[in-house]
């Protein structure tokens, strides 16, 4: 079982920056990807940021410029730094990661979700 616990957000106001964190652990092989992904209210999940073990970024269009994700998969934790924050940066995120729980066995997991809402 591998478990996800996000923590930062909160209460920001227009304009200012926020950091997201994601630590993963429990037993797998390795975690192959993190993302992160935004809900607002009424509205349904979508995809913000990824992050590969290599290193390598994926950015929606709706963070691109704005956030920054990075990653130590040697200690399991991703981070996602949100500057320049509008109010429809608010919402639920949440931390998704694609874990090897066996060298062959690959499966997903989501975690709580943090709130952060950007006040105007």
């Amino acid at each position: 079982q591998v478990q996800l616990v996000e923590s930062g957000g909160g209460l920001v106001q227009a304009g200012g920056s926020a950091s997201l964190s994601c630590a993963a652990s429990g037993e797998f092989y390795a975690i192959k990807a993190i993302s992160w992904y935004h809900q607002a209210p009424g509205k349904r999940r979508e995809f913000v940021a990824l992050i590969t073990r290599s290193g390598a970024t994926q950015y929606a269009d709706v963070g691109r410029g704005r956030f920054t994700i990075s990653g130590d998969f040697a200690r399991n934790i991703v981070s996602l730094e949100m500057t320049s924050l509008k109010p429809e940066d608010s919402g639920i995120y949440y931390c998704h990661a694609d874990v090897l729980v066996a060298l062959s066995d690959g499966r997903e997991y989501w975690g709580q979700g943090t709130q952060v809402t950007v006040s105007s």
